[in-house]
């Protein structure tokens, strides 16, 4: 945080100086500015955070369109081919991308969830040895993410078989007995999930695994007894969400975005948060190895000096 706080203090003299009306007007240019959002699946955290992002628009000279997609990896493709001005994606799968885009913020944590047959033999991760198990839609953060917990929890790739449904056709699939386990990457309560046919894996043993292969990126995180219905405390693991942007993003156009963060805060929270995490510049600037843009850098240096 301190390194981040340097790096606002050290941006340039004219960032400092702007105030919001200037950002706006030169956002808008005495028209709406359209900013596509890469999302994610319906029925998921980032969409949800996506739809109430552009409900508070108004006066911001902005219009935001969300696009659905299958999560991170499809988002960080739509903004390198153009197809997407701003995008919602793991950290992870930021850092781990050739050409990282800079980011707007730190938005929310996302929780890996591993859900299972309620009635169901796997009672724990070690159980998960020979079973069928979804790691997320082909192009989510969950894919990339899950990867890498089977490789923590000492899986061999070919000790287990995996498919790439989307959410809502993998709870499905696991509720008909077609799959024995799928990993979901996002909020909690997730709707897909709450059901009482299925329950979740404490996946707490695998944090500091995670931590010593892959990062610091991977943080300790509890999903509270009855956020689920009638479901115990687990512990599992939080990976946070970004919202990054195209380079080509114009800093004005950043700004704005920036600026709905930081005064829409308390409208932000999608249902799948409430309770377990809140938006503020400290939250917001905490993107780790992900440079932030120059607009969002002149937005926080405006609030917060």
């Amino acid at each position: 945080m301190i390194g981040r706080r340097g790096f606002l203090r050290g941006a340039g003299a004219m960032a400092a100086g702007l105030a919001l009306p200037a950002a706006i007007s030169a956002c808008s240019g005495g028209g709406e500015v359209t900013v596509r959002l890469a999302a994610g699946e319906s029925g998921g955290f980032y969409y949800a955070f996506a739809q109430l992002l552009s409900r508070t628009t108004a006066g911001s000279g902005l219009r935001i369109d969300t696009v659905t997609t299958a999560g991170s990896a499809d988002n960080l493709a739509l903004l390198a081919r153009g197809a997407a001005d701003v995008a919602l994606v793991l950290a992870d799968s930021v850092v781990d991308s050739p050409d990282p885009p800079p980011a707007i913020g730190r938005v929310y944590e996302n929780y890996l969830q591993v859900a299972v047959a309620a009635d169901g033999p796997i009672r724990a991760v070690t159980d998960l040895r020979g079973a069928r198990i979804n790691l997320g839609a082909a192009g989510s953060g969950a894919a990339h993410t899950g990867e890498m917990l089977l490789a923590a929890a000492g899986f061999a790739p070919d000790t287990l078989t995996r498919t790439h449904l989307p959410l809502q056709e993998a709870a499905t699939a696991l509720r008909e007995g077609r799959i024995d386990a799928l990993l979901w990457a996002g909020g909690v309560p997730t709707a897909a999930l709450a059901v009482p046919q299925l329950r979740l894996l404490d996946l707490g043993s695998l944090t500091e695994p995670m931590r010593e292969r892959f990062g610091y990126l991977y943080d300790p995180v509890l999903i509270p007894a009855d956020t689920y219905p009638g479901a115990p405390a687990i512990r599992t693991i939080g990976v946070a969400n970004l919202l990054v942007a195209a380079p080509a993003l114009p800093d004005s156009t950043a700004d704005a975005l920036t600026e709905l963060l930081l005064t829409h805060a308390d409208s932000l929270v999608p249902a799948e948060a409430a309770g377990t995490q809140f938006l503020e510049a400290r939250s917001l600037i905490g993107t780790g190895t992900v440079p932030l843009h120059p607009g969002a850098v002149t937005a926080y240096r405006r609030h917060h000096g």
